[in-house]
């Protein structure tokens, strides 16, 4: 496959189009946003780091927590919420809270845009959204209250099925019906506003009745009561009266938009914090496994982490302490773990990042997302495009993305600066095509770059601006390559065999400009076992013949490698890649 080996935009093949390999440079998300994968060599083995680095979440951004399936009963995986929400923004999110494996219920808080959905664990921390974009780490209690005819009572559950003698509010975030409960009693309550904390929220009975489980009808939502609860209900909440409920948080967190629960707290003060005092067991914090963070740094900008585990050789994972050590290093002053284990991912714009410990992404409760409301340009389908005729990487795609009404200017421009395409005007939300080619190319102006037929070989640029409905401005960019240097690699034999003495595979391709030229057969993983050449070459026909035998001269194992013919120029730097697959001799 042909690609641009920039930094930051290189691909490991596991992990998908956005992973980067140790040791490169951050690639850029979206713009303020940045991800990078690390791997860091300890003495109990390796450890796989993913990190997102995003800028404080505010105006164009958003840190907020997002229900599977919109709902509380449900689950999905992190990168299927992104892709549902598309349309909506961009995001970069990780798994979020610990959550019922019977029900998918979270365990801890679920605040959404200042609609309480599930109650906080007050035995655990949970970390607060504020308006101006700060993330509040601590732990947060919770007590409910409704009165009918009668006096105020406690509502010892929301959203939860109640206990033996105990009374829990439905509201439409966990699903469209209530939980089967024999012998409970249900009141529906109409005109329901959103479920705010701290405030009273009168609502009419619009019926009552003894239900095993109740429709949820938009706008509505139900109070389920059992035993001694159930009579009070029955008596106080008559069809045609009014209910007044009250969803209490302690502290009151008035200036808290969005919350999801988890824990421990993991970063205080820019410190790691090794023994928070939370409800957690030496066996959840202690042996290294995959786990998952989110953390601040001072200057406002967000965290998000990923180590994978449980995979011996590849990542062993960290221990909880070591997780609160790593969200140091990458700057944070206060942080806190989510869930881990198998449910650890890091996605981005629906494509998995890391590695899940259990081989595939796994469908969790809900998810923390860093979302971006500007104008995205996704990267283009090439890197490099190579339009020589030998089949490989001969199209483009290009688009770009606005998710608000908006004004927006779309520029491509050529390799000498000058504009090839642009275009300005309202556009809705929705992602739009650019064509490339563009339909006419304007004539080179000063030094004329190298051009195949009318298309300049070089460095291209798509940049797209906008102004929002609400007057915010962005601007994204993405840069391609139009290089023809190489084409029409051929290995021969594809199937290599190999003696005591080696073995013969000419290797050949078409070079149209001079070029350094480094040819090398690696593993699919991309370890270097040989290195063929490494020359400068005149345009023209090549070939060079790989003996059989790796950078030790002796003969490589019988496996299958890749052939990679990468050159150097002014134009930069471009590779085409062939398998080929080494047997053993027998003898």
């Amino acid at each position: 496959m042909l690609r641009l080996l920039l930094a930051g935009l290189a691909a490991l093949a596991a992990l998908g189009a956005w992973a980067a390999p140790a040791g490169a440079q951050p690639t850029q998300l979206f713009p303020g946003a940045t991800y990078e994968s690390t791997v860091q060599f300890t003495p109990h083995g390796p450890v796989s780091l993913h990190v997102v680095l995003g800028p404080r979440p505010v105006g164009l951004y958003r840190l907020k927590p997002v229900l599977s399936n919109d709902s509380i009963v449900l689950r999905e995986t992190v990168s299927s919420m992104e892709r549902r929400l598309s349309s909506e923004a961009t995001s970069v999110g990780v798994n979020g809270d610990y959550f019922s494996p019977s029900d998918g219920r979270p365990s801890g808080i679920l605040l959404h845009d200042g609609v309480l959905a599930t109650p906080p664990n007050a035995a655990r921390s949970s970390a607060g959204i504020t308006l101006d974009g700060l993330i509040d780490v601590r732990k947060v209690g919770f007590r409910g209250t409704w009165r009918g005819t009668g006096q105020r009572r406690a509502l010892t559950y929301l959203n939860k099925a109640p206990g033996t003698n105990g009374i829990s509010l439905f509201t439409s975030d966990w699903g469209t019906t209530t939980p089967r409960i024999p012998g409970a009693f249900a009141a529906v309550l109409g005109s329901f506003p959103p479920a705010t904390p701290n405030t009273d929220i009168a609502v009419p009975v619009l019926s009552a009745s003894a239900s095993s489980a109740v429709r949820i009808q938009p706008g509505t939502a139900v109070l389920v009561a059992r035993g001694n609860a159930a009579t009070k209900l029955q008596a106080e909440a008559v069809s045609g009266t009014v209910v007044t409920l009250r969803l209490i948080l302690q502290p009151d967190w008035s200036v808290v938009s969005d919350a999801i629960g988890g824990g421990p707290t993991l970063v205080r003060d820019g410190l790691p914090v090794y023994r928070s005092n939370e409800a957690f067991t030496t066996s959840q914090l202690a042996p290294r496994g995959p786990r998952t963070a989110v953390g601040q740094r001072a200057d406002g900008g967000i965290v998000l982490l990923t180590t994978d585990g449980r995979q011996p050789g590849y990542s062993v994972g960290m221990t909880n302490f070591e997780l609160a050590q790593a969200l140091v290093r990458f700057g944070a002053v206060r942080g806190m773990a989510l869930d881990g284990g198998g449910s650890s991912t890091l996605a981005f714009d629906g494509t998995v990042l890391n590695s899940p410990s259990d081989g595939k992404e796994r469908a969790v409760s809900n998810a923390l997302m860093l979302q971006y409301y500007g104008a995205y340009v996704p990267p283009p389908l090439e890197a490099v495009l190579s339009p020589n005729g030998d089949g490989v990487a001969e199209t483009q795609k290009l688009s770009f993305k606005i998710v608000r009404p908006s004004t927006v200017t779309a520029t491509l421009t050529g390799p000498n600066g000058t504009v090839a395409w642009q275009e300005t005007g309202e556009r809705a939300p929705a992602t739009y095509d650019v064509a490339f080619p563009p339909a006419s190319l304007p004539p080179p102006t000063g030094q004329p770059a190298p051009t195949t037929g009318l298309l300049a070989e070089g460095r291209w640029t798509l940049t797209v601006s906008a102004t929002d409905d609400q007057g915010l401005t962005s601007a994204a960019t993405r840069r391609f390559a139009v290089n023809s240097t190489l084409g029409f690699l051929r290995v021969t034999p594809s199937r290599l065999v190999v003696s005591k003495a080696g073995g013969s595979a000419s290797i050949r391709w078409t070079q149209t400009r001079p070029a350094r030229v480094r040819v090398t057969i690696q593993t699919p993983e991309g370890v270097v076992v040989r290195t063929v050449t490494n020359a400068a070459l005149q345009a023209g026909d090549q070939t060079v013949t790989w003996d059989g035998l790796g950078g030790n001269r002796k003969p490589v194992a019988g496996a299958p490698y890749i052939v990679v013919v990468a050159a150097a120029n002014e134009l930069g730097t471009v590779s085409l890649e062939q398998p080929i697959t080494v047997r053993r001799a027998k003898g």
